[in-house]
């Protein structure tokens, strides 16, 4: 459109110089025939007629360019009103459907919004009493001891699995609530030692340390010498997990790049700990401890979760945001203690 325009200003400017061209030309012709006819000599007047008869011609041909440039001025101009009439016609197309799209984004978003509405509602209607209720249909630990699944694998020797336990079992043999709270610890895990202790001590929390990615785990192979590890992948992993009747309330996977697995655990209990990233042993040992002294304590899943990182934090370690909690949608881990303190009338 822009060129169009260019081009027609710059026709119309032609047309200006050639008929002002045209004017003169004539003019001057005019003024030669005047000329001959006030000449006093014939030949004199026959100059004058010829000069006259080429201005003539000039103006003729200028008058000629005229035409020839008024004609591309209204071709342009045509041009021009047939791409304004077509632009005109997209802009209003463009707008239309531009409405329409945005109409159409405002019907999903408020379809979202009122499912995400009540979606809230639903949960914010669910009181602490019916939270405790579904907990207590995943076989919620409230009269019986925590049972705590110890699985520690570190085939060559490179993680101190033995210090993790042993800090483990003297904070909570530390712990106001120490009595209702049984560690069964394995140091050198293997897998059969998980499918055996998954049915047998039926934990309420499985806690494995040693080495995983985000789709394995590294288990110990029955070898009394250092030794390769024996790779589980995260979905066997899971899937014994989810095997058995009385499945745990929680899995804690204390090993590097673990976060990842979590969100498949929790498709089965209702809540999981991994790690986000790679994370340095004693950042590990230290989370641990806190996290467990604070079960024993009676704190929520949340408030020992965030103990164990504060713990990692104020010992100057750089891991603190490393260990993450993921937990069901329909639990609240603010709202969940896996130790119950006996009612007063029960304590001597």
């Amino acid at each position: 459109m822009d060129r169009k325009n260019r081009d027609r200003a710059a026709a119309e400017k032609r047309v200006g110089e050639f008929r002002t061209k045209e004017a003169f030309r004539r003019g001057k012709a005019t003024k030669e025939r005047l000329a001959a006819e006030k000449a006093s000599t014939a030949s004199t007047r026959s100059s004058k007629l010829r000069a006259a008869q080429r201005y003539e011609d000039e103006a003729n041909k200028a008058a000629r360019d005229v035409g020839t440039w008024s004609t591309k001025v209204s071709k342009l101009s045509k041009e021009i009103s047939d791409l304004s009439a077509k632009l005109a016609k997209a802009e209003v197309a463009e707008r239309a459907a531009a409405e329409k799209a945005r109409q159409r984004e405002q019907q999903q978003t408020e379809r979202r919004a009122a499912v995400a509405q009540q979606k809230i509602e639903n949960r914010l209607s669910t009181t602490e009493g019916q939270v405790r209720t579904v907990l207590r249909e995943l076989r919620a630990p409230k009269p019986e001891k925590l049972r705590v699944l110890l699985l520690g694998a570190a085939s060559d020797g490179s993680l101190r699995i033995g210090r993790e336990q042993e800090r483990i079992r003297a904070i909570v043999q530390r712990a106001t609530h120490r009595d209702l709270v049984v560690l069964d610890v394995h140091p050198a895990a293997t897998a059969e030692t998980l499918l055996d202790a998954l049915p047998r001590f039926r934990p309420h929390v499985v806690h494995f340390s040693g080495h995983s990615g985000k789709d394995l785990l590294e288990f110990e192979q029955d070898v009394d010498d250092f030794h390769e590890s024996a790779i589980v992948s995260a979905g066997a992993f899971a899937r014994a997990i989810a095997a058995v009747d009385e499945k745990p309330l929680l899995v804690v996977l204390n090993s590097c790049h673990s976060a990842a697995q979590t969100v498949g655990l929790v498709e089965t209990v209702p809540f999981a700990i991994g790690m986000a990233n790679s994370i340095g042993d004693v950042d590990a040992i230290t989370y641990a401890a806190r996290f467990y002294a604070a079960i024993a304590e009676g704190q929520s899943v949340q408030g020992a979760h965030l103990l164990g990182r504060a713990a990692v934090e104020m010992n100057g370690l750089p891991d603190h945001e490393v260990p993450t909690l993921t937990f069901a949608p329909d639990v609240d881990p603010s709202a969940t203690r896996l130790v119950t303190p006996p009612p007063a009338s029960e304590i001597s």
